[in-house]
């Protein structure tokens, strides 16, 4: 582990202790807070594709991440994004049934054939590890269907925290070919959030820059949407652990851009942060059937070492970002909301962990739409040309040799829609929004998911030359970005 962010040393002198016995006591100052934002996203996977690749990525994610993370939102002051295209599928006609069929049909049985398997070894470690996943799903399909009868269903439980949206179909937008393209993508996404979270409450504006993507020239476009806050990864510009990622700052066109803390998000994102341990379940050893029951130590899974893990890595976390803000200011620590649960099976467990910490350690948690009430914002320093929290700081991972076919895709797409007639059908907007997701490139590039991201991409584009064309496609993308309604005519 990094050793850049200390923990403060016991029995350290404050300034004033250590000043002399008339010296007067420096002013109050502001404690330092902790932000933790969680970026809630997931490609447009509904209706494409099952397994290995396709919409139960999305059943996955429902199970073991945001139904589980509904245990903890409330509990502390969180900041929630919610992608609008997370969102469309989750509001899609059918959608959850499917979800709720797969939790107790598909999972039931491919625990029992796992079981079989695991029976001949008499390994009860591995057999009381299979119960236990068995279990999980269970209780997420309980929980996901007392939602729908006794709730707001799953979208409204998520929404009642959602403060936060983000473009249309999470597109990296330095990288879209025109104004109208990135107008297209920003006020969708805005429209999404208002129309399904902001009935009796107001929009703050706060937009989460898919990839963390940022350029200077966005800035007025983000100003005209509606965006007034937004994360930014100034890694590239400022050094790691520089106090300058402790402040706001206020962008020339008006957005207030919050830095990220990658020497705090390492602590979890790195290569070796917190879900390397050995305790913690293994995510890439599986059974034939593709579930988890060994640790990182290689011994079937024990949820009690797990649990003592992460109560110490809880008190780690809050111990160094103490030390980080002890001068002030607010640490923005910006996860993927998946990356807790679904990747590291611990992670919610030790979200709840850190929240209990903070408080009783007396680090202050805030939301980034409050804190920008008492953190006067600097002005924002030249930034970078373009800045992003993928590889190299820059937009290599999406545009780079490896993916270059998919980012010309997108681009071209876009121009020809651009150039075409108007009205421009719907459907044809649909695809390029779907198109234009920064998903496709990200899976692409990491080798992650075969060929599903390719086939994805250029089917889009396909359709999106058929339907300019004037076809009749068959009904697929019903539910992606309803607000186009507003686009066509």
């Amino acid at each position: 582990m990094s050793g850049e962010i200390a923990t403060p040393a016991a029995g350290a002198a404050t300034p004033s202790a250590r000043a002399g016995g008339g010296a007067r006591s420096p002013a109050p100052r502001r404690p330092g807070e902790l932000a933790i934002v969680l970026h809630t996203h997931m490609p447009y996977v509904e209706g494409f594709g099952t397994w290995p690749f396709g919409e139960e990525w999305l059943w996955e994610a429902i199970a073991t991440s945001y139904l589980p993370l509904l245990e903890v939102l409330g509990s502390a002051p969180l900041t929630l994004s919610l992608t609008p295209v997370l969102a469309d599928q989750l509001e899609a006609p059918g959608a959850l049934a499917r979800c709720l069929r797969f939790l107790r049909e598909v999972r039931p049985a491919s625990h029992a054939l796992d079981r079989r398997s695991l029976a001949g070894r008499g390994d009860r470690g591995l057999l009381a590890a299979l119960e236990r996943s068995e279990a999980r799903y269970a209780w997420a399909a309980n929980r996901l269907e007392d939602l729908r009868r006794n709730g707001p269903g799953l979208l409204g439980a998520l929404g009642e925290h959602a403060t936060w949206t983000s473009s249309a179909t999470h597109a990296v937008l330095p990288l879209l070919a025109s104004d109208a393209g990135i107008a297209l993508q920003v006020a969708t996404g805005v429209r999404s959030h208002r129309r399904r979270f902001c009935t009796g409450r107001e929009w703050a504006g706060g937009f989460w820059l898919p990839e963390c993507a940022h350029t200077a020239w966005l800035e007025p476009l983000l100003e005209q949407a509606g965006v007034r806050a937004s994360c930014v990864e100034l890694t590239g510009r400022f050094g790691r652990a520089d106090r300058r990622h402790l402040q706001p700052l206020r962008s020339a066109a008006g957005p207030l851009l919050w830095p990220i803390d990658r020497a705090v998000i390492d602590l979890v994102w790195g290569a070796e942060g917190y879900p390397s341990r050995p305790a913690y379940r293994d995510h890439r050893r599986l059974t034939e059937r593709h579930h988890r029951l060994w640790a990182g130590d290689g011994r079937a899974y024990d949820p009690a070492a797990a649990g003592r893990q992460l109560r110490a890595d809880a008190r780690d976390f809050v111990a160094r970002v103490s030390g980080r803000v002890a001068g002030g200011g607010v640490c923005v620590c910006a996860l993927d909301t998946e990356l807790l649960g679904h990747w590291w099976h611990e992670g919610v467990d030790w979200l709840a962990a850190v929240i209990e910490e903070a408080e009783r350690a007396g680090l202050a948690l805030v939301a980034l739409d409050q804190a920008s009430e008492h953190h006067a914002p600097a002005p924002a320093p030249e930034p970078p040309a373009v800045s992003s929290w993928g590889e190299g700081g820059d937009l290599r991972t999406w545009s780079g040799p490896s993916v270059a076919e998919l980012a010309w895709l997108a681009r071209s797409a876009e121009l020809r829609v651009l150039r075409a007639e108007a009205p421009v059908p719907a459907r044809a907007l649909r695809e390029l929004l779907a198109l234009q997701s920064s998903d496709w490139a990200f899976l692409a590039h990491r080798n992650w998911a075969g060929s599903y991201p390719w086939e994805r991409a250029r089917g889009h584009a396909r359709a999106l030359e058929r339907a300019l064309a004037g076809e009749q496609l068959e009904p697929r993308l019903a539910n992606l970005a309803p607000e186009l309604a507003a686009w066509e005519g």
